[in-house]
């Protein structure tokens, strides 16, 4: 399961067309998707980053448990974190600030039967595809982050912060 493929599904649930204008249930579930995009790719990079990569000698179960491990809660409280999140690059930066404004869009999405009023929700199918390449966007830059730094990332969404 690729991150990238997420945005595939995204971008089709909203270019989906009754007489030319999707469901209001496909683009919800087009932001709900691309939230998901975001979601795999950490996954992905805490399992990738702290057990090893493809090709790598991992031990699959350790891989999957890492990749399990990622809390949407704990992750979005760290990415709002502005004092730890300082510390990185730009690119992990603006991941951060994507994964928190699309967990809110997608609990719109998927829990709020009047999501169409709220303030952050895109009311256009132009609009939703316009935050899906954004977020593809982010991800490829994301992607393409120094390992040390993503790996830092990793291990700063994952585990508690002890203070000696």
């Amino acid at each position: 399961m690729q991150a990238l493929d997420f945005i595939t599904t995204a971008r089709r649930l909203a270019m989906s067309s009754r007489r030319g204008r999707p469901l209001e249930t496909d683009l919800r579930r087009a932001i709900s998707t691309a939230y998901y995009a975001l979601f795999h790719c950490l996954a992905s990079c805490c399992a990738d980053t702290i057990v090893g990569g493809a090709g790598s000698n991992r031990n699959r179960e350790a891989w999957n448990q890492a990749y399990r491990a990622l809390d949407h809660g704990l992750a979005r409280r760290r990415c709002v974190n502005r004092n730890g999140i300082a510390r990185f690059p730009q690119d992990i930066q603006k991941f951060a600030d994507f994964f928190v404004l699309m967990q809110a869009m997608r609990h719109l999405a998927d829990y709020d039967p009047d999501a169409k009023n709220a303030p952050i929700w895109p009311l256009s199918r132009s609009a939703i595809i316009g935050i899906i390449d954004d977020v593809e966007d982010v991800i490829r830059r994301f992607n393409q982050a120094p390992i040390a730094d993503r790996r830092a990332f990793a291990v700063y969404v994952l585990l508690a912060v002890r203070n000696s």
